[in-house]
């Protein structure tokens, strides 16, 4: 099983996880999950280096750099935890329970988003004296369900399909309102690393690639595909697709799906790469090590389908090999004559 899906990591969570990622520095990987914990591995070593218990489900996670790194709760909360002696402290609150998070490297600021309609930006400096590190409090026209940051931007993605695009050092009103081009809900969204635009998913088998430029020519490379379907005795099955993640070295991008499977895609190409075999529940989150040679892939029930028997919540960490991420280069017909 270790060689079609991974090494499986030891400890893994005990109820849904919520998100993972590799840290910038190392082949650490922290954890999010409904067992109101964050763990921290190391990945390459399989072990278990330290975890949090928090005040309720764990939405999402991040790291600040490799020793430290902050959690988004459903109690509310926003928190940055230690690792090295097993320190937490919070950061601030919002009214609801906070579903994402993120570290700007640019602006050395915490970004979350909530379920309160509100995204908020904290300075984590300021956090030993609480609510001091709150910088400021966006209003969203939704609850927050995604956000993602590439340079000085942050996308943020909310219910109803509504998608705004920030520039950090100018918060008071989005850069870009617009709507999602996919007609469900949106269930994740990922800025390309070149910084000119984002992938996002739906819950129905979609992920839509959009570009930041709005002239014509820029809005003309703008597409959508279907992905994580498959027919069943004439009939389409649909999957949410619950996880984007880009390689840091080609810019190709994996998305994992409620189907168990994770595909890699060459966007500008507009082709599938790869398919891994078949994991043994909903892929739940995914996340490439900062140099691309290792993929992190949570298996984990989404309860798309309600509450039914499902194999248990794991981590594989799977070794990435060079033709399943890089882009083939195009192949003209008669180029030589």
């Amino acid at each position: 099983m270790a060689a079609v899906t991974g090494t499986e990591l030891i400890s893994p969570p005990s109820d849904g996880i919520s998100n993972l990622r590799f840290s910038h520095h190392s082949d650490h990987l922290l954890v999010s999950s409904w067992d109101k914990r964050v763990r921290l591995y190391d990945a390459s070593a399989n072990v278990l280096r330290g975890e949090f218990l928090h005040g309720g489900p764990v939405l999402d996670c991040c790291f600040h750099d490799d020793t430290s790194g902050f959690s988004a709760s459903g109690d509310n909360t926003v928190r940055r935890l230690v690792f090295d002696n097993e320190r937490e402290d919070i950061l601030g609150r919002h009214d609801a329970p906070v579903r994402c998070i993120e570290y700007s490297y640019a602006t050395g600021q915490v970004i979350t988003g909530s379920w309160d309609k509100t995204l908020k930006c904290w300075d984590p400096r300021g956090a030993s004296a609480q609510e001091r590190a709150l910088v400021g409090t966006y209003a969203q026209p939704e609850r927050v369900y995604s956000i993602s940051l590439v340079g000085n931007r942050v996308v943020v993605a909310t219910a109803g399909r509504h998608v705004n695009v920030y520039d950090l050092r100018n918060m008071s009103q989005p850069e870009q309102r617009r709507e999602s081009s996919l007609k469900y809900q949106t269930r994740c969204v990922r800025c390309y690393p070149n910084g000119t635009g984002y992938a996002l998913s739906s819950v129905e088998g979609r992920v839509a690639m959009e570009f930041f430029e709005l002239t014509e020519a820029g809005q003309s490379k703008k597409y959508a595909f279907k992905c994580h379907r498959k027919s069943e005795a004439g009939r389409d099955i649909v999957y949410p697709v619950n996880a984007i993640a880009f390689h840091p070295v080609y810019g190709t991008f994996a998305t994992g799906g409620c189907d168990g499977f994770v595909n890699v895609w060459d966007g500008n190409n507009k082709k599938r790469l790869y398919q891994y075999p078949k994991y043994p529940t909903s892929v739940a989150a995914l996340s490439f090590s900062r140099d691309g040679r290792l993929l992190a892939v949570a298996s984990s029930y989404t309860y798309e389908e309600g509450e039914k028997p499902h194999e248990p919540d794991a981590i594989f960490v799977r070794s990435v090999n060079e033709v399943e991420v890089k882009p083939k280069p195009k192949v003209y017909p008669n180029a030589a004559s």
